[in-house]
């Protein structure tokens, strides 16, 4: 049986937030540069984009630079961002109802492609199915150390005081506010870690990791992790007679 058949489609993770590792290695396997793999990579995100969106998943969050990749060589910096302002296709996302979001300190990147990302947010921004999300320029760390100056500079303010500090109020200062807490993370290349990547975020998600470089991850991939998810029993901390 197919896992495609398998899945239960009353029960599809609402959010999937997958790193997308093994480009580079994937690319050496083969005699060529790492951009070779990192540009297999990109046509990777649409394939799994539109496979996401017809399984019914609301959100689809891809960790596509991280605030750590600032420091790889400048060459191979300047080709992702290349690759970024040319993979970015609107039709990808009109012909299939998806929005486009960005999470991440955006401000560093070059001018061209902040307009470029800025624009296709603006015109997909009316669709209603899935959101693809790409965290760009992100970190956990970075993004926590954003959100606590916010919560400072409004108890400053007066526009909140200590005791109202909460775990909910902190999300509301979250670059991920928009949108649910991911109930399923996924990590190709067969590494076993987060990399500073929605640390707070997936503090309950589900964990998938698997071998697979991500240019070869396609549409059956993302099925059997699916498959894989509905069979665990999420107990957010209670027991199972409590969820029954």
């Amino acid at each position: 049986m197919s896992y495609i058949e398998q899945i239960d489609f009353s029960r599809i993770p609402q959010h999937v937030a997958i790193i997308m590792d093994g480009n580079g290695r994937w690319a050496k396997q083969r005699g060529h540069e790492r951009s070779f793999g990192h540009q297999a990579g990109a046509e990777t995100v649409h394939v799994i984009a539109e496979e996401a969106a017809r399984l019914g998943i609301k959100y689809l969050t891809l960790y596509t630079f991280s605030t750590e990749n600032w420091n790889r060589p400048s060459d191979e910096v300047a080709a992702l961002m290349s690759l970024l302002f040319d993979s970015i296709e609107e039709e990808t996302f009109m012909k299939n109802n998806i929005s486009f979001r960005i999470i991440g300190d955006i401000n560093k990147l070059p001018e061209n492609v902040q307009e470029r990302l800025n624009a296709c947010v603006e015109h997909t921004s009316h669709n209603t199915g899935m959101s693809l999300v790409l965290a760009l320029s992100y970190s956990s760390r970075w993004e926590l150390t954003e959100a606590t100056r916010q919560i400072a500079e409004s108890v400053q303010k007066g526009e909140i005081t200590p005791e109202e500090i909460t775990s909910k109020n902190i999300e509301t200062y979250l670059t991920t506010n928009f949108m649910p807490d991911p109930d399923l993370l996924i990590r190709t290349g067969g590494e076993l870690r987060l990399s500073n990547y929605l640390l707070w975020q997936c503090a309950y998600s589900e964990l998938y990791f698997c071998d697979t470089f991500w240019p070869d991850f396609r549409e059956e991939e993302l099925r059997k992790a699916i498959c894989d998810y509905q069979k665990r029993e999420r107990r957010f901390g209670k027991t199972s007679e409590q969820i029954c």
